[in-house]
Order: C-alpha cells, then sequence, then structure tokens
C-alpha cells in the first residue's frame, strides 16, 4: 500500500504488469456523468469524465496548482482585465481549429445550460469576453478578480461551431449526449454513453500534450461498493475507485489486488436550515409541529456541534480511512484558518445546551445525505444519527442516490442535510463565496447556500478577500472570514475524507490526484 499525504505528490503513474493492458483500460467508477455537456453540472464525478473529452482553459496539477492549459499564460492588464493567451496549433476532434470563438462561446454558455449543481459559479466574475485576436481573449471582471484563474480550472472548452445549436436547457442534452456536439480538444474522443452505464471512448491521436497511453477506454459506472469490486476480483475490470474501508480491510490479504490511499479534498458538513418560513423535517418530540425553526437558535447548532465524536467518526464508521475536520477546506489550502481550535465532543455539554435552548427532551429530525456519491457518505451519515439520537434528537437518516438528493435540496426541501465539499479551486474564496454567502444571483454568490443563512457583515468580508489583490492581505482576510462561518455553526465540518483505489496485482506505483479524480490519461502501462 502507498499512502500519499496532501502537498507532496508526485507524478500520477499506475504502472502494471501486463502489456495487454497498453490497448484498453476499463475503470469502474461509483458515479459518472449526468449529462455529457461539460457545463450542466460542477459534481466532481461529473467534471471527471468530461475532462477525457474537454480540455479546460487552465489546468490544475495533482496537488490543485493551477498550470497551463489551452490557455499558455495569463496576466491582469488592470483591476478588471486578464488577458489570456491561447495554445496555438490545437485542434478539435472534428479536425477545426481551436480559437478565442471558442473560449468565448463557452463562457457565455454556461450560465444558460447549467443545472441544479451550478457551474456558473467559475464564470460568476465574468463581466465581459472581449476577442482581441484569434489566439488572444481579454476578460473583464465584475471588480477586482485575484483569482479568476483558479476558477477557469473547470472552464470547459466547447467547440462553437459543434455546439451552436445544443447549448440551451431543450437542446443540450440531445446534442451532448448523442455525441453531436460532444467535439473537445481533450485526450479521448466520445464513443457511446449509457445514461449510469459505460461511458465509451477512443485515444485522440491528434492530442496537443501527445497520444494518451491507452487506445479504447471504458468507465462502468457502477454505484454498489460490492458490484465495482467484484467487478475487480473477477477480471471485469483493470481499476476501481472508490473501495469501501470495509473492503480495503478485507484487501489487504487478497494478493491478487493492490490498493493505494490517498487523501482527498472532501470535508463532509453538517448544514442547518435557517429559514424561519419553512423548516420541513424538524417536529417536537411527539411528533407534533413545532412553533419555530429551532436550528436558528445558536444555543441547538451548538448542540449538535458538540454531539459529533470526530475521532469515533474516523476510527470505526470510516476504519481510518479520514480524519477530523475543524473547517471547510483541508490544511494548507489557500485561505484555511491554522488557529480554528479543534471541536470538542461534549455529549453531556450538548444536552444541557438542548435544555437551556427550551429543548429538555429533544425534538425530531429528518436528516438527508447521499449514499452514491463519496466514500463512506452513508455510514457517516447514520453514525450522526446515533450521536443525535444520543442526546435526545430522535434523527430519521435518508441516504439517497444523488441524483434524487440535489435537486430537492436545492428545492429547499431539506433542513438538516450532510454534504462533502470539495474546494476544487484550492482557495477559499470558491468554498465561502459558495456555501456561506448569502445567496445573490446578480454576483453569482452563494450558488451551494442551501441553508439560507445571510450574514451581511460575513458577506461584505468574503467580498472584500476576493477582490483583495495583495496576496498576504487576502490571506489573512479569507481566514478570518472561515473563523467566523465556523462560528456561526451553520455548517459543522465532521471529516476530511480519504480515497482508495484497486487494481489487478502488478501494481507497482500510483499517485492520486487531491480532488480524487481518476483520469486515463495519466494512467501508465509498464514497459
Amino acid at each position: 500500500m502507498a499512502y500519499m499525504k496532501l502537498g507532496g505528490l508526485s507524478t500520477l503513474a499506475l504502472l502494471v504488469a501486463s502489456s495487454v493492458w497498453a490497448q484498453d483500460l476499463t475503470v469502474a467508477v461509483r458515479g459518472g456523468p449526468e449529462s455529457l455537456d461539460p457545463d450542466y453540472s460542477a459534481l466532481g464525478s461529473h467534471a471527471e469524465a468530461a475532462k477525457h473529452m474537454f480540455d479546460t482553459l487552465v489546468w490544475a496539477n495533482k496537488d490543485l496548482q493551477i498550470e497551463p492549459g489551452l490557455a499558455t499564460s495569463w496576466e491582469p492588464i488592470d483591476d478588471t482585465t486578464w488577458e489570456f493567451k491561447l495554445r496555438e496549433g490545437v485542434k478539435f476532434h472534428d479536425g477545426s481549429d481551436f480559437t478565442a470563438e471558442d473560449v468565448k462561446f463557452s463562457i457565455e454558455r454556461i450560465p444558460v445550460v447549467t443545472g441544479p449543481t451550478s457551474t456558473a459559479v467559475y464564470v460568476r466574475r465574468v463581466a465581459d469576453v472581449e476577442i482581441v485576436d484569434p489566439l488572444t481573449v481579454r476578460i473583464h471582471t465584475e471588480g477586482p478578480a485575484p483569482t479568476l484563474p483558479n476558477d477557469f480550472v473547470r472552464l470547459f472548452i466547447v467547440s462553437h461551431t459543434a455546439a451552436a445549436d445544443y447549448s440551451t436547457p431543450e437542446t443540450s442534452a440531445e446534442g451532448f449526449n448523442s455525441g453531436k456536439a460532444t467535439v473537445g480538444t481533450g485526450p479521448y474522443k466520445f464513443v457511446s454513453w449509457e445514461p449510469k452505464g459505460d461511458l465509451v471512448l477512443e485515444r485522440n491521436d491528434d492530442y496537443w500534450r501527445g497520444p494518451a497511453p491507452w487506445e479504447h477506454v471504458t468507465r462502468k459506472e457502477m454505484p454498489n461498493d460490492s458490484s465495482r469490486l467484484a467487478a475487480l476480483k473477477s477480471g471485469q475490470v483493470d481499476l476501481a475507485t472508490d473501495i469501501s474501508s470495509i473492503d480495503y480491510l478485507a484487501l489487504q490479504q487478497d494478493s491478487s489486488v493492490d490498493t493505494v490511499v490517498g487523501d482527498s479534498i472532501y470535508i463532509m458538513n453538517l448544514q442547518l436550515n435557517q429559514r424561519t418560513d419553512e423548516y420541513p423535517g424538524l417536529r417536537a418530540k411527539d411528533g407534533s409541529d413545532l412553533p419555530e425553526n429551532p436550528l436558528t437558535d445558536p444555543l441547538v447548532r451548538e448542540a449538535l456541534g458538540k454531539a459529533i465524536d470526530r475521532d469515533t467518526m474516523v476510527e470505526i464508521v470510516l476504519e481510518g480511512l479520514g480524519k477530523p475536520a475543524n473547517q471547510l477546506m483541508p490544511e494548507g489550502f489557500f485561505g484555511s484558518n491554522p488557529d480554528i481550535p479543534w471541536p470538542e465532543y461534549d455529549p453531556k455539554g450538548a444536552k444541557a445546551l438542548l435544555a437551556e435552548a427550551g429543548f429538555p427532551d429533544g425534538f425530531q429530525m429528518d436528516l438527508y445525505c447521499t449514499g452514491d456519491r463519496l466514500p463512506g457518505d452513508a455510514a457517516i451519515c447514520q453514525g450522526l444519527g446515533q450521536m443525535f439520537s444520543a442526546i435526545g434528537i430522535d434523527t430519521n437518516v435518508n441516504a439517497l442516490s444523488k441524483t434524487v438528493y440535489f435537486p430537492a435540496q436545492a428545492r429547499g426541501e431539506y433542513s438538516v442535510m450532510m454534504n462533502g465539499w470539495g474546494t476544487l479551486t484550492g482557495e477559499a474564496g470558491y468554498t465561502l463565496g459558495s456555501l456561506v454567502h448569502s445567496s445573490d444571483k446578480e454576483k453569482g454568490l452563494g450558488a451551494y447556500n442551501r441553508t439560507g443563512y445571510s450574514n451581511p457583515d460575513l458577506d461584505a468580508k468574503i467580498e472584500a478577500a476576493m477582490s483583495e489583490m495583495d496576496e498576504d492581505k487576502r490571506r489573512d482576510m479569507f481566514q478570518e472570514a472561515m473563523a467566523d462561518t465556523v462560528a456561526s455553526r451553520v455548517l459543522i465540518p465532521i471529516v476530511q475524507l480519504q480515497s482508495v483505489w484497486g487494481a489487478k496485482a502488478g501494481l507497482l506505483d500510483y499517485t492520486p490526484r487531491v480532488d480524487g479524480e481518476t483520469l486515463a490519461d495519466f494512467i501508465q502501462p509498464a514497459d
């Protein structure tokens, strides 16, 4: 087993014993795309699939540090203008040239075609796109945007000609899912896709980075942990993602399978409804209606935080595959605050707080989460339910498919939610501006604020930090905003996940990306 920590990862490489693998690679993945339109969803599983066919303007390496992608360089011209130079000689899969027209088209279509887990967050600061010449674009922003290149690590570039007729909510799915518009510049070309099934790809021999290692790649979506493991052990697949903690322990004694563990960027967090008009799933102890939302009381939120035994969650529920979390980003990310205290597990204190808040016997609540998105999500959710019940809050746990959970969450149907959140851009503006800032469609902020929380003072701090061009000042401002967020206990960090991959025996070295993405073009066969 290889175990890698954040911050010191080497080049992603998968070395396997048999050269037969050099032609075909079959990967069992827990989650797949919701559509083949790369702009439809911001979920990691969706973007992971898209990266096989589409390139991003800026590339995030294995440590989420930004590097040139389809843009070779970028620089601020003034406080509200960034100039991006584009890579020369890049071809789309249909042989057409990649130009600035494709960048402008790709940016402008995102707010139109995006779905419930919105990708508009990546272009929220763009006011206008100016084409200077075929290989130069200037991005004009709504105020200073010092981290705009970080946002563009999820700016997928589609062909402005192939996608021209498939860039409305009504036409997007038909054009991309059929392959008509699925024309990118990425390492693999679209062959076929069955929703919830197989995504079949073939190598793009004219890829600008050079041909990928595998001629054919099949990504098999298999949400069930046991099914993925069975497919790996029976030889149906070469690599399986998201091995469960229980299966990981068993595989340590299995010589036919090698495993790799890596820290991930995903922080599981509890999200608590702050709306006073609607608070579904919250009931008095006897099941009757509550006169007001108990989650708006800071004492109740503090009690919920004290009820969580994070060490037990890691050691028992996750079998050691994780670490306790005290904020919404991993340690060392830009804007994470090293001075935030570690939360205290204190069930007696939690009960006392509930009594002080007027709930000496507790109350009833429904807790919702995904059961098929991230490793251990359902198990963590069940663990939370038991811990909350232990302090008198009778908790009904509902672990749902992500295709059900996220649209319902966006509609405000849940009051108590557990989400996994990854800071995909590596900096706090993405997380705080998306999760904590008041929902503001005009500013493109609060896109994933599902709690209804609104704090004008905190909003002002987040916006000021996002506009600060001085890096040291910006870091300090984000750290202060992160501390305020944690202190509010509207979003309660629980654990940072780790990910496990399993491969046929013969794996010599495999260093995963910290975002957990499994990209076929960075998986190398042995000589």
